[in-house]
């Protein structure tokens, strides 16, 4: 049996022994059909499933294989013609994984050299800023994503995936140095804080017993200044060491709190007793004529004040304002008794007060002179001038007595 071609030859297809021609006929048409379906089959996975350019490019090679060794009846023009259509579909398929390929990569690159860039601003912060703990587990994660990215994602040019795993090794390497330096330096700080703290509260229990009050609450002002500045020692050591620290602490200031609550009330208790003597001294008579026995009652005042002790703070500066003014009252009366007996005070106080007397004279006598004269000009001039030395030598009069 033939087949016609489309250039117009025939070519032998071959025989089926003891059928028809008919039934040669259908066997190796149906033998085309067969291939026509496969055709078919692969043009609908090209169209309508993801099958991969590798998979359809094997398919249609098989197929190819099969019709170029086919012994068949069919339009092989038409068939022919599909399988070019399959090549260019193949083709297409194979340019658009590429296409999606170098995407992926272009994509897994850019994420790759973001884990670089992180390890390397993680390695470039000043140790200082750095969060020890949340940035040592960025750093292990940021090698997992790598390795990850490496298992399950494209694979990177050799060239690009070298020179970016030597940047992120880099950092790395880098940030565990700076980690090691840091901890180092920390732990030698500790070290030095601890031994000044250790020693600090050596001193702190040592004064945790003594009653001389504003002394030691003064050292241990200037001890808590030198705690702040020795900074901090590690942990578990600061915390144990704050605990001693303010345990001997507490105990001063708690036996110094009970003492000045007693003293308190007693001072409470003083402070009665002196404002009966504040109302002694203030009931005391301050003239010339009594005081004698005025600073005699003064003095023994002043004895029991003394003898009476401290009152509380916020009366103080009441209570002693009070007994200084009595005091002062005291002294403003002694020092005028005294200008009035001083012999130098007491002659020139007569000699003004003669020097007045005379002036006194002279104006009355010439106002005698101008009243008879009739000139009132004169006598209300002399008139006032003698009201003014009237009064000057009353009170010179009143500075004699």
């Amino acid at each position: 049996m033939h087949v016609r071609l489309a250039d117009g030859t025939e070519r032998a297809v071959g025989s089926y022994p003891g059928a028809s021609a008919e039934e040669a006929l259908a066997y190796f048409a149906r033998k085309y059909d067969e291939l026509r379906a496969a055709a078919d089959l692969l043009a609908q996975r090209l169209a309508h499933t993801d099958v991969s350019a590798h998979d359809a490019r094997q398919s249609l090679a098989h197929l190819k294989e099969q019709i170029g060794e086919a012994h068949v009846v069919g339009d092989l023009a038409a068939l022919e013609s599909t399988v070019a259509g399959l090549e260019e579909s193949v083709a297409a398929r194979s340019a658009a994984e590429a296409a999606e390929r170098a995407e992926a990569k272009a994509r897994a690159t850019t994420e790759r050299e973001a884990l670089v860039v992180e390890a390397e601003t993680l390695a470039a912060t000043e140790p200082a800023k750095v969060q020890w703990k949340q940035a040592s587990a960025r750093v292990r994660d940021l090698l997992e994503e790598w390795k990850a990215h490496q298992r399950s994602g494209p694979r990177l040019d050799k060239d690009v995936e070298n020179a970016l795993w030597k940047r992120f090794s880099h950092a790395r390497t880098a940030f565990d140095k700076m980690r090691k330096t840091w901890f180092a330096q920390l732990d030698e700080e500790h070290g030095q804080a601890k031994s000044v703290k250790t020693k600090l509260v050596a001193e702190a229990e040592a004064l945790s017993t003594s009653t001389d009050w504003g002394a030691t609450a003064g050292a241990f002002k200037r001890l808590m200044q030198e705690w702040k500045r020795a900074g901090r020692a590690a942990r578990s050591d600061d915390d144990a060491l704050w605990a001693r620290f303010k345990a001997a602490q507490d105990a001063f200031f708690d036996a110094k709190d009970q003492v000045v609550a007693a003293e308190e009330a007693e001072y409470v208790e003083n402070l009665k007793v002196k404002e009966q003597l504040l109302e002694e001294a203030e009931a005391l008579p301050v003239d010339a004529e009594h005081l004698d026995s005025t600073k005699a009652a003064l003095r023994r005042i002043q004895d029991r004040w003394e003898a009476a002790g401290k009152v509380p703070r916020a009366d103080v500066r009441r209570v002693e304002g009070r007994l200084r003014a009595v005091e002062q009252k005291v002294r403003d009366v002694e020092d005028k008794q005294w200008q009035r007996t001083d012999p130098e005070l007491a002659a020139r106080a007569q000699s003004m007060v003669d020097q007045l007397e005379r002036g006194v004279q002279g104006l009355e006598s010439d106002l005698a002179a101008a009243q008879a004269a009739g000139d009132e000009k004169k006598v209300a001039r002399l008139t006032s001038e003698l009201e003014t030395k009237r009064t000057w030598l009353e009170s010179a009069r009143g500075g004699l007595s």
